[in-house]
């Protein structure tokens, strides 16, 4: 029985799961369900929204993708993959039935259990939604003990808008604001043209009162942050999360390493005070 307890928690032990349902959510990106095909390991998977998994496609290698789906819900895993790479345009080719190997979960998730009272500003760009969605489920089904909720997801296109029918369904909850924008919107576009960080004018915020979730393209942090921080926001309540190569997702290989951190380790979320310094340095 050790020996089977210690290979559920050995990170590099890889697990098969099955793909139980594909989603499409957009061209070249789909949404996987994953359902473990050990019970045992169904029953024993835990992990924290923000973190993320080692997913195996067996003959062709592994990538580092976010869990999207709800803590509360981890007999069944969601991961949102853009076909971008060798490996993502292999799994683009798998359907319900075949299967993935898993390795996780890594990485250090939102703050979200110390934050309970308190309100709560989630800023995304493009894809960098997929992290934080596991985190607005959790705040949601625990809605009573959090104060006001403002989504702010901005895209390139229209065309990029994932998680249509969740943002239309986020926005019916009590004292929760959802505010969409795109910087080269069509004709039928009909939220705030021009870039996220312009939302940030249109909500009230209690800086003292308020932590801040980010993710999504790092020049949109970097010029992000400062606006939040003249509107009385403490370095010390913005979390963001952070895209590095992840390849062994244990700190061992080195390719995530930014100034004495590893993103796979330390993070992908942290403080935005400790990672500041090392936000946009050219070979950091």
């Amino acid at each position: 029985m050790q020996a089977e307890a210690d290979s559920i928690v050995n990170p590099y032990v890889i697990h098969p799961a099955t793909i139980v349902e594909k989603i499409r959510e957009a061209e070249d990106i789909n949404t996987y369900r994953l359902q473990f095909v050990d019970e045992q390991m169904q029953r024993r998977f835990r992990f924290k929204a923000g973190q993320f998994n080692m997913m195996y496609l067996f003959g062709v290698g592994e990538v580092a993708i976010s869990i999207v789906s709800d803590p509360d819900v981890p007999e069944l895993l969601d991961h949102t993959i853009r076909a971008v790479g060798r490996i993502t345009k292999s799994i683009a080719g798998l359907q319900p039935g075949d299967v993935l190997g898993v390795r996780g979960p890594f990485g250090q998730g939102w703050p979200l259990e110390e934050s309970p009272g308190r309100d709560v500003v989630i800023v995304t760009g493009g894809l960098g939604c997929a992290p934080v969605v596991g985190a607005i489920e959790y705040i949601f089904r625990r809605r009573a003990q959090y104060g006001s909720v403002k989504i702010l997801h901005g895209v390139k296109t229209p065309h990029d808008l994932l998680y249509r029918e969740r943002f239309d369904a986020w926005r019916r909850s009590p004292d929760t604001e959802v505010l969409l924008s795109s910087d080269q919107p069509d004709k039928g576009w009909r939220y705030h043209i021009g870039v996220v960080t312009e939302l940030f004018e249109l909500v009230s915020i209690d800086p003292l009162k308020t932590i801040v979730l980010m993710c999504g393209p790092e020049i949109m942090m970097r010029l992000g942050v400062p606006i939040l921080i003249r509107r009385g926001i403490p370095t010390t309540a913005i979390y963001v999360s952070l895209e590095r190569h992840m390849e062994c997702g244990i700190g061992l290989c080195g390719h995530c390493q930014m100034g004495p951190y590893f993103v796979c380790k330390d993070g992908p979320v942290m403080r935005y005070d400790r990672v500041e310094p090392w936000l946009g340095r050219a070979g950091v």
